[in-house]
């Protein structure tokens, strides 16, 4: 069954059928979005959105914004675990956290998060001799923790309450707890499958071992935790009444954001705010818009200012660092005197 699974995959990146499927998806989902956002937003008052804005307690701000602070910690680990996994343990911790902050800060904005984010990482973990396969299984590892994080968070989640899916998917409930429990049970079978033996993806030098079951169990915890201080970021926003509880705003949460992913599109935009106010139906568009445009700044506009500063920073420290190295060699080594070079000329036979 595998070696069929296996034989399907091949020939579908040989017809290029996956890519252009994700090109029809992302399409797909932005023009929907469009649709949506655009009758959800007619008639809104742009004054009560400013009014919500300002009426915010510096409380719920303040909170939000160590909630979103603990989500990017709890980013770290995601390449902490990845580097270790495929054996770079020389690279420190601080230069893990470095590259996973900048690296999804700026991917979740600029959008194509996977060229983008690479494109940081690469930077960053070239300076310690990791090369371009390196850092596309860190990739690789760090998306299959978030990955394997989301399955969870929605799998509990809509098995409990599958009334806060049916918001934004129009399915029944009992389909979709059938489709949450069929999730879980995915999940089961791929820790069950990684632990029994050592599992391998890719080929050549692009092979990447599986975490086994005790890491993959960390993955998982490691995703749930960062899901967790981001939908309690946004739940701190939201506002107060009517008070839906956390697991239907996480749940809602948690599908706004991957259709955002989905789309491609720079955090989600349109696709991540249309998700949200269909979901959260009940709640005043005005207050609910505020909260996500708060959220937006606390969660995206915010990391990506402070990454491309670290970013700036880092490359000048590295030039100026370069050119005292360059200058120290030159003392070191200066080379023969200009006289002595024109004495040796003249003897090859070279004229003046």
């Amino acid at each position: 069954m595998l070696e069929a699974i296996r034989r399907a995959m091949t020939l579908l990146r040989q017809k290029q059928i996956l890519h252009k499927l994700g090109v029809v998806i992302s399409v797909a989902v932005i023009g929907i979005a469009c649709y949506v956002l655009f009758h959800m937003l007619r008639g809104i008052d742009t004054n009560e959105v400013i009014e919500a804005i300002k009426s915010t307690e510096p409380r719920q701000i303040a909170m939000a914004a160590l909630f979103v602070a603990a989500g990017y910690f709890t980013l770290t680990f995601y390449d902490l675990f990845a580097v270790r996994a495929i054996g770079q343990s020389h690279v420190p911790y601080r230069i893990n956290a470095l590259a996973a902050f900048t690296s999804y800060s700026i991917g979740h904005n600029v959008g194509a998060s996977v060229f983008t984010g690479g494109a940081v990482r690469y930077r960053i973990y070239s300076a310690y001799g990791l090369n371009a396969i390196d850092v596309a299984k860190i990739c690789f590892l760090a998306g299959l923790t978030f990955w394997l994080g989301n399955a969870a968070v929605l799998g509990l989640g809509i098995s409990y309450h599958p009334e806060a899916a049916a918001a934004i998917d129009q399915l029944p409930p009992w389909l979709n707890r059938t489709i949450a429990m069929m999730i879980i049970v995915a999940l089961v079978a791929y820790v069950i499958w990684v632990w029994t033996q050592p599992r391998v993806v890719g080929r050549g030098p692009w092979t990447v071992v599986l975490p086994g079951g005790p890491l993959t169990l960390l993955q998982i915890a490691i995703g749930i935790i960062d899901l967790g201080f981001c939908a309690l970021a946004m739940y701190v926003l939201v506002p107060d009444e009517p008070n839906l509880g956390f697991v239907v705003v996480a749940v809602i949460f948690v599908s706004a954001t991957l259709l955002g992913f989905a789309s491609h599109s720079p955090g989600g935009l349109g696709v991540f705010d249309a998700a949200m106010l269909v979901g959260l139906w009940q709640m005043d568009r005005e207050e609910l818009l505020g909260g996500m445009l708060l959220f937006r700044v606390l969660y995206y506009l915010s990391p990506f200012v402070i990454s491309v500063i670290l970013l700036t920073f880092r490359e000048v420290i590295i030039g100026a660092r370069s050119k005292r190295l360059q200058q120290a060699a030159l003392k070191l080594d200066p080379g023969p005197p200009p006289k002595a070079a024109y004495v040796r000329k003249r003897s090859d036979g070279g004229g003046a």
